[in-house]
């Protein structure tokens, strides 16, 4: 038994051939077609791991194109379900209209990524519709359907699955033989992007302090928002750094950014409202943080530790 993407499986009853359940495959887990599939139901909207048997037949639908899997036939509606006897037409359950953890870290590291929906369900070789329920949903994709979506994001299925998050970054095997590359001022910015959570690093009455702060890029100007009898505060008058870094403990590999630069506070009425307006998020830390503290960086440096370049280039 082989299938497509957006094929339709039809399980009917042994003794009377009627259609007992129907559903959309969403998810290949082999290449060739071959089973295990990951099945979008329609009689109760969920999506589950099926090893069709004897009693399961495939409908090879009509694709807009066999070169693009991503174009795949639409969701049924329910009177297509009613016309085939295979749902009621009820709602899904409560817990399936919010999105699971899962979910929510697949979609978050997507958009870090800069991926859309279509090109990382091509890369773990999934509908779009089924990343789209799994972002969306409460849903519990099976071991294979994590390794793909980990390998098509490049990190771990512990990560899609909050492990570790106890632990600090770095704990896996450093690589073999690493490469250690300056980054450019312009990808050094490029890895700030837009807005994200970094560390200021402050001297305090108390001394040396380094606070995590989540943080917005505007016109080159790095600001964060925190309270004024704060640690982070003190960074106001003063030259500080502010760090970011990412490390990929399933690939060995990472890079930090660091920007060197005077602090100064935003006091500018007018300039507040726009920074509180256009603000990703609240302050991490909660509670009473309107104090807007602007780094304007002088030093702008990054390093990169990769695999090894052995293209001979």
């Amino acid at each position: 038994m082989r299938a497509h993407l957006g094929d339709q499986i039809v399980v009917e009853s042994p003794a009377t051939g009627a259609t007992r359940r129907d559903g959309e495959i969403v998810g290949l887990h082999h290449e060739d077609g071959t089973p295990p599939y990951d099945v979008h139901w329609s009689d109760t909207d969920e999506v589950t791991l099926v090893f069709p048997g004897p009693d399961a037949h495939i409908h090879h639908l009509e694709h807009r194109s066999r070169e693009s899997p991503d174009l795949v036939s639409p969701p049924r509606t329910d009177e297509a379900r009613q016309q085939t006897g295979a749902g009621s037409g009820t709602p899904p359950p409560d817990r399936a209209s919010h999105p699971g953890d899962i979910g929510r870290r697949v979609a978050a590291e997507r958009r870090r990524q800069g991926l859309t929906r279509a090109e990382t369900a091509r890369r773990a070789k999934m509908a779009p519709q089924y990343l789209a329920y799994l972002e969306e949903r409460s849903a519990d994709p099976s071991l294979a359907t994590l390794i793909r979506l980990a390998a098509a994001l490049g990190t771990s299925v512990a990560a899609l699955r909050g492990g570790g998050i106890d632990l600090p970054p770095g704990q896996g095997q450093a690589l073999l033989d690493p490469q250690l590359r300056d980054l450019s001022p312009e990808e050094c910015r490029a890895r700030l992007s837009t807005h994200g959570l970094g560390r200021v690093a402050v001297s305090t009455a108390g001394g040396p302090a380094v606070v995590p702060v989540n943080y917005e890029v505007v016109d080159d100007a790095i600001l964060f928002r925190t309270a004024p009898d704060s640690a982070p505060a003190a960074a106001v008058g003063t030259d500080v750094a502010f760090e970011v870094d990412h490390v990929d403990e399933a690939m060995s590999q990472g890079w930090s950014v660091l920007a060197v630069g005077p602090a100064r506070a935003v006091t500018e009425p007018d300039a507040v409202r726009r920074l509180a307006d256009r603000a990703h998020s609240k302050p991490w830390a909660g509670g009473a943080r309107e104090l807007w503290v602007s780094i304007r960086p002088t030093q702008l440096t990054g390093r990169r530790i990769s695999p090894p370049d052995r293209s001979g280039h």
